[in-house]
């Protein structure tokens, strides 16, 4: 291992025994799987590691086969004696509303593969060529000589299979590919994975899809799908906010759509903004996150992005449509 930033971090991490680990808030795959990887591969090495994500919005159900009951909610008494290892995090201020807390922390490693990430680490590990940050996290586990049980191997499975879109993104990589035959090697079971994440869904969400299905609209001669939920959507199929997850890759297959475009309303917390945004690119010289940084609110991937926003709908839809006309290549 040559790389300068992840001898840092591995030596951070020899060199300390408390952890608290965290990833951005409304967590995805690769961040779950990545938080769950990295305080087992803690733990394994004797480590004192939590797990501990801000904010009271409940897990993405589909990823409840894994076991991250003991995720916290609220900052633990001692959370000032640990160090920080925030994973999958690209700024500030994705760590929530403790972030300012945790960005107080004598030691906070920021291990990541965001391409705008802001290095807001004492130590930052940033490969934006990497698949995932579970990715990066099987090579910091390696070098801290972790032993790749199937524990620790099915969380880093999950981070990569959902963050490369099961294997169909433009960030899959040989690398990718080779990673996950070694995680496979190490006793992952691909139908759990498959099933748990992609065919555990529940009722409504199914209905939840039905209403952003319904609302779906095409912009710029169809090079734009829009859709949008309120909060009443959610209240009426009595699913939780992070039931929306994956309904925007429904937007993005639409024949001809370069952008995907899914507008939420959270439902009423005094922490919530008015409308969250998801941003899904199909051309790759369309990079969505420089649209969610353009909002001021927002960052991600050149393919996956998202931004905050107390916009309404109307106001949302002319933003996105006016910053994709500034950064789309002209139609054929």
């Amino acid at each position: 291992m040559t790389n300068p930033d992840l001898l840092e971090v591995v030596n951070a991490l020899r060199a300390r025994d408390r952890f608290l680990v965290t990833a951005h808030e409304n967590p995805d795959g690769d961040a779950l799987g990545s938080l769950l990887a990295t305080k087992l591969g803690l733990e394994q090495l004797g480590k004192d590691a939590v797990m501990f994500l801000s904010g009271d919005t409940p897990l993405p159900a589909e990823y409840r086969f894994l076991p991250l009951d003991d995720v916290l909610r609220r900052l633990p008494d001692d959370a000032h004696e640990r160090a920080v290892v925030a994973v999958d995090c690209a700024n500030e201020s994705r760590l929530g509303r403790d972030g300012a807390r945790l960005l107080g922390s004598d030691l906070l490693l920021d291990i990541d593969h965001h391409h705008d990430n802001t290095r807001f680490g004492h130590v930052n590990l940033v490969v934006p060529e990497a698949s995932s940050t579970g990715e990066i996290l099987s090579e910091v586990l390696a070098e801290l000589g972790v032993r790749l049980t199937p524990a620790i191997a099915e969380p880093l499975y999950v981070a990569l299979v959902t963050d490369t879109g099961r294997f169909q993104y433009t960030n899959t990589t040989p690398k990718a590919h080779r990673l996950a035959a070694q995680l496979l090697e190490a006793g992952v079971d691909v139908r759990r994975v498959f099933r748990g994440v992609y065919e555990s869904v529940q009722f409504a969400k199914l209905k939840l899809l039905a209403r952003a299905l319904e609302r779906a609209q095409i912009y710029d001669g169809g090079r734009i799908v829009v859709s949008h939920l309120r909060a009443r959507d959610f209240t009426d199929v009595g699913a939780e906010e992070p039931y929306s997850e994956g309904i925007i890759d429904f937007l993005r297959a639409v024949e001809g759509a370069e952008m995907a475009v899914l507008i939420r309303e959270p439902p009423p917390r005094p922490d919530a903004p008015r409308h969250r945004i998801s941003l899904r690119s199909n051309a790759d010289e369309l990079d969505v996150s420089a649209i969610a940084r353009a909002s001021g609110k927002g960052g991600g991937h050149r393919q996956a992005a998202g931004f905050a926003s107390e916009l309404s709908i109307d106001e949302i839809t002319e933003f996105v449509r006016r910053e994709f006309a500034a950064a789309a290549a002209p139609a054929a």
